[in-house]
């Protein structure tokens, strides 16, 4: 099988993967304990859980999207069709 017969290569599978990983370190990050009916959790609005991860999740999902439009160079010269 031709390389240019896949959509992907294997740069787009690595930042895809890349980009993966941030997002779930984004919403580990806004992993905590919660608060309950008799006691209030003053943690739940950190900055950590409102800021810090939320934008990692972002950065995440806008390099998801690179990924999967990212082109990779080709080095190989195209073959002219006779």
């Amino acid at each position: 099988m031709n390389k240019k017969d896949f959509a992907f290569g294997s740069m787009n599978f690595i930042l895809l993967a890349v980009g993966m990983l941030v997002v779930v370190i984004g919403f580990v990050l806004m992993g905590g304990d919660s608060s309950t009916d008799t006691a209030f959790n003053p943690d739940i609005f950190s900055v950590r859980r409102t800021k810090v991860a939320p934008i990692v999740c972002l950065i995440g999902f806008v390099s998801m999207v690179y990924a999967v439009v990212h082109r990779p160079k080709d080095n190989d010269k195209e073959e002219v069709a006779e």
